[in-house]
């Protein structure tokens, strides 16, 4: 696996990672369906034999089982992963979220404590602020986030679905290593909204979040109907209804393209996001679907590809949002 220093700040990652959100629960509902403890291990276990070895995590998965279960993978093996983890979501001394964002110094202070704990380190190479605390100032935050770095108990920091101006801000307390956001073919928001602009700019890396469009991109979902009772997705517009069936005439088009190259819909849309430097973290839970994303990385687009790819799906042309109302109110802020 090819490998790409992200951000200016020294961090280097495979240009693609393991996202784990899937391999547990959320607040007891299952993200994409039900996973396997056992199975998501050994998914972790076969990236790092093909050179996947940046995990992404959260203490908000779960909460906090997401980490206690890579905590089991990379047991005795800590120093061969990039373990990247966020805070921000608030959870509670009986380990249950509020479904607050908190980003206060203080609990700043607590949040790595206990993601330490459960990660089973003594340190952490990429800690991101989940999600903006709006009661808190940013400068704040990113204060006792930076304070982390001195003390040794993080080696970069990273910033999760903010605005162009909280990364100026952000980015004037400590230099920020990456922001991380949800950037597909099916979502390309970043480069109308001056993102990726400020991030070339400052010299700060880009971590695409559910690069495969929450798996709706794979092709194996074939209706609304297809998604399991308390899968996340059925709350997403972009995947209820009329959305879903004028997104799936949208699919089939990139499906032709993956046919006509010998790939799946899968492979040709992560080319296609790390043909722009970008690092993606698809996330899965079975060994079949690591393999066939890491291949993903050997993939080469033309310059006409790519721009067939981008007329069949031009910026804002996906129908629904990503999140539902309450939702988008806390992205791009």
């Amino acid at each position: 696996m090819k490998t790409i220093k992200l951000g200016s700040q020294g961090l280097e990652v495979p240009v693609q990672g393991l996202g784990c959100m899937g391999m547990t629960t959320i607040a007891g509902g299952n993200i994409y369906g039900k996973a396997d403890e056992k199975e998501s291990i050994a998914t972790i276990h076969r990236a790092l034999d093909l050179g996947i070895n940046f995990l992404d995590t959260a203490d908000l998965y779960g909460p906090l089982l997401n980490e206690r279960l890579i905590s089991k993978a990379i047991k005795g093996n800590r120093d061969k992963y990039t373990i990247a983890t966020k805070f921000g979501f608030e959870i509670d001394d009986n380990e249950q979220l509020t479904w607050a964002f908190n980003g206060k110094p203080d609990y700043v202070r607590k949040a790595i404590e206990r993601s330490l704990q459960n990660l089973g380190t003594d340190y952490i190479d990429l800690y991101y602020l989940h999600r903006l605390d709006p009661n808190t100032p940013v400068e704040e935050t990113v204060g006792a986030m930076a304070d982390l770095v001195k003390s040794g108990k993080v080696k970069y920091i990273g910033l999760s679905e903010v605005s162009a101006n909280t990364i100026r801000k952000a980015h004037q307390v400590h230099p920020v290593t990456a922001i991380q956001t949800e950037y597909s073919l099916f979502e390309r928001e970043p480069e109308e909204n001056g993102i990726l602009d400020v991030l070339n700019e400052l010299g700060i890396g880009f971590v695409a979040y559910s690069p495969l469009g929450r798996g709706f991109i794979t092709g194996e979902i074939k209706s609304p109907d297809d998604f399991e009772e308390n899968d996340f997705r059925r709350s997403i517009p972009r995947y209820q209804g009329e959305n879903f069936y004028k997104n799936l005439d949208l699919l089939k088009q990139i499906q032709t393209i993956a046919e006509s190259k010998g790939l799946t819909p899968s492979q040709l849309a992560l080319a296609w996001v790390l043909s722009n430097g970008i690092v993606a973290i698809p996330g899965t839970k079975r060994i079949k679907y690591i393999e066939e994303n890491a291949a993903a990385a050997e993939v080469v687009l033309t310059s006409e590809e790519k721009a067939k790819l981008e007329s069949i799906i031009p910026v804002g042309k996906t129908a629904g949002t990503r999140y539902d109302a309450n939702g988008m109110q806390n992205v791009n802020v």
